[in-house]
C-alpha cells in the first residue's frame, strides 16, 4: 500500500488538537500545569470533539470518497476546516473565528454523507447523516451563544450515531431480521428525539437520548458481529474486546443520562460526560485505530499484544473517575481523569511503535 503523505497534515492537525485537548482537561481536574492559554482550558470539549474527533472522521470520509472517485476531493475541506478551528482555539484566538470553522468544517462534512446516501441509500448511512446533521446542529446552537454544556448532548450524537451507523454496516454480514433491524431503528429514534427535545426541554431530552443509548447500547451487546469475532485470536480479539467493552460504557452513560440528565457541571455532569466520550468513543478509537490508520497513511500497523496495555489503562482510570465522581471522593477523580489522559498518550505512543516496527520489517 502506497503511503498517503497528503493525508499527514490533516492527522497532525487532528493529533495536536487531541494533545491540546488532553492539557486542557488535566488542567480543569485541576491538575497543577500551566494552562498555556488563558481560554485553553475551557476549550477542552470542543478541542476534542471538533478539533480532533470531528477532523478525523472527516478525514476519514474524505479519503474513502476520494478513493471512490477524485472528484470527491472538496470532502477534505471538512477535516482542514475542522482542524484549523481547532488550532484557533489551541491559540486562544477569540471570538468567532474558531467556532465557525468548526461549524463550516461539519457543514462539509454533512453535505459529504448526503453524497454518501445517495451513493449508497442504505440504513446505516442515513444514520450517519443523522451523525453529521447532529454535529452540525450542535455547532450551530454553540456559534450562536449556547454553552458548551447545552450543546453537547448534540455533538455526542454526531459521535454516537456515526459509531452505531458503522457498527450496523459490519452487522449486516449477519443477515440481521427485520425484527432486529427495527429494533435498532428503534433505538435511534428515541435517542433522536431526546436530541430535539434538549433544544427546549434540555432535562428531559437528556433522559430521552440517555434511554435511547441504553437501548443502542443493548442491540450492539445482543447483535454486534464482536459477540463472534471476539472468539478470534490477535487484533480481531483485541477489536471484538474494546467494542464489547465500549458498547458496555454506552449503556453506563445512557443509565447516568436517565438518572442525572440535564445537569450542566458537577460531578454527575463529569461521570455521565466521560463515561460516553472517553468509555464509550475512546474505547471505538482503540479498537479501530489498527485499520483506519493504515487505511488514512498507507503505512502498516502490525498487531501486538501490548494494544491491550492503554486499553485496560484506559477502563481502569475511567472507573476510578466514574466512582469519584459519583461517590464525591476527589482524588479518585483527578487521578482518573490523569490516567485517562495518560492512557490515551500511551496508545498514541504504541501506535508509533507498531508503524515503526512494520516500517522495518518492511525493509526486511
Amino acid at each position: 500500500m502506497p503511503i498517503r503523505r497528503h493525508n499527514a497534515p490533516f492527522l497532525l492537525v487532528a493529533v495536536l488538537a487531541l494533545l491540546a485537548g488532553l492539557w486542557a482537561g488535566v488542567v480543569r481536574l485541576p491538575w497543577p500545569l500551566p494552562p498555556l492559554r488563558p481560554t485553553l482550558p475551557m476549550a477542552h470539549g470542543p478541542l476534542m470533539i471538533g478539533g480532533f474527533l470531528g477532523a478525523l472522521i472527516g478525514l476519514e470520509r474524505a479519503v474513502g470518497l476520494t478513493a471512490l472517485d477524485r472528484r470527491y476531493r472538496w470532502t477534505y475541506a471538512a477535516p482542514a476546516a475542522a482542524g484549523l478551528g481547532g488550532l484557533l482555539l489551541t491559540a486562544g484566538v477569540p471570538g468567532l473565528p474558531g467556532p465557525l470553522l468548526v461549524s463550516i468544517g461539519s457543514a462539509v462534512l454533512l453535505v459529504a454523507m448526503l453524497a454518501v446516501v445517495r451513493l449508497q441509500p442504505l440504513l446505516h448511512t442515513r444514520v450517519m447523516a443523522l451523525g453529521a446533521a447532529s454535529w452540525l446542529v450542535g455547532n450551530l446552537l454553540w456559534l450562536f451563544g449556547r454553552g458548551v454544556p447545552e450543546v453537547v448532548l448534540w455533538w455526542s450524537g454526531f459521535l454516537v450515531l456515526t459509531i452505531v451507523g458503522e457498527r450496523l454496516e459490519l452487522s449486516r454480514l449477519l443477515q440481521l431480521t427485520p425484527g432486529r433491524r427495527l429494533s435498532f431503528l428503534a433505538g435511534v429514534v428515541l435517542f433522536v428525539a431526546g436530541l430535539a427535545l434538549s433544544v427546549a426541554e434540555l432535562v428531559w431530552g437528556a433522559r430521552l437520548a440517555g434511554l435511547g443509548m441504553v437501548a443502542l447500547a443493548g442491540w450492539l451487546l445482543a447483535y454486534d458481529i464482536a459477540r463472534r469475532t471476539v472468539r478470534k485470536d490477535g487484533l480481531t480479539r483485541y477489536i471484538a474486546v474494546a467494542l464489547l467493552v465500549g458498547y458496555a460504557w454506552l449503556g453506563v452513560a445512557g443509565l447516568l443520562g436517565l438518572r442525572y440528565g440535564g445537569a450542566t457541571a458537577g460531578l454527575p455532569y463529569d461521570a455521565w460526560l466521560h463515561a460516553l466520550l472517553v468509555g464509550f468513543v475512546f474505547s471505538m478509537i482503540f479498537a479501530h485505530a489498527p485499520i483506519i490508520l493504515p487505511a488514512v497513511t498507507g503505512l502498516a500497523v502490525p498487531f501486538h499484544r501490548r494494544f491491550y496495555a492503554p486499553f485496560a489503562l484506559l477502563q481502569v482510570s475511567l472507573l476510578l473517575r466514574v466512582v469519584g465522581d459519583l461517590a464525591t471522593w476527589m482524588p479518585g477523580r483527578r487521578w482518573g481523569g490523569l490516567l485517562n489522559a495518560i492512557a490515551i498518550l500511551l496508545f498514541l505512543a504504541t501506535l508509533v511503535m507498531a508503524v515503526l516496527s512494520g516500517r522495518r520489517s518492511g525493509r526486511g
